[in-house]
């Protein structure tokens, strides 16, 4: 699918001043995007909206005053859920990324990324709807981009014990594998037992593409703990 003929607007919503400067300069030099507007937190960016369009995609620090990055991604996913988010980190942190996953992001990169990396993952906002790296394999992406429109697909092709059930939606909140071992009452080698045979079950090389998958087929919802 290739890029739309129109500009696609972008926000920036970070708090560092800097950063911003840099990634607008970044974004005004590839083709077909603009900078609609630029942020300090959640709370000025919910304001901006009173007197400017909504943005096709927002980049979103994580760590920020008054509102962080997590609250106002759940209030884009609530008000304006065409809006896709990309979420800015400067660490590649498990727990952040399953926070954010949650809270309705598209895609989350780190803030030293490469430019044509932060171009590959624009585009593939704008063409997909997602943008994960190599967090996940091609194939779940693929998948997950499919899922909307075939429903059940991705369900229906992968059938999932009671227990594996179970250890996804563990596996969707913030305990670590050992905590999660002892809430599910098995051994830390069960547990990576089941961690390692879903990995190759759903095609996922990571825990945030566990995340994804039960995200997608409802197996979790925005209110999990």
């Amino acid at each position: 699918m290739s890029i739309q003929n129109k500009k696609t607007s972008v926000a920036l919503v970070d708090d560092h001043v800097l950063l911003r400067n840099g990634l607008a300069g970044l974004i005004g030099s590839i083709e077909n995007y603009t900078v609609l507007f630029e942020a300090g937190n959640g709370i000025e960016f919910i304001d901006k909206l009173k007197t400017f369009p909504i943005p096709d995609i927002v980049l979103m620090d994580i760590s920020m005053p008054a509102m962080d990055g997590y609250d106002a991604t759940q209030w884009l996913k609530q008000n304006h859920p065409e809006t896709k988010v990309l979420a800015l980190s400067m660490y590649d942190n498990e727990q952040s990324i399953i926070r954010m996953l949650k809270s309705g992001a598209k895609g989350y990169i780190l803030k030293d990324i490469e430019p044509d990396e932060f171009k590959t993952a624009l585009n593939a906002l704008v063409s997909k709807g997602f943008y994960y790296s190599e967090m996940v394999t091609g194939k779940l992406i693929h998948a997950v981009n499919n899922s909307d429109k075939s429903g059940q697909q991705v369900k229906s092709a992968v059938m999932l014990s009671e227990r594996e059930i179970e250890f996804l939606k563990f596996a969707c909140t913030e305990k670590t594998y050992k905590e999660i071992a002892d809430a599910m009452y098995l051994s830390p080698r069960t547990i990576d037992g089941y961690r390692d045979a879903l990995f190759e079950k759903l095609n996922a090389r990571t825990r945030i593409g566990l995340v994804m998958y039960s995200i997608r087929n409802g197996i979790v919802d925005a209110n999990w703990h």
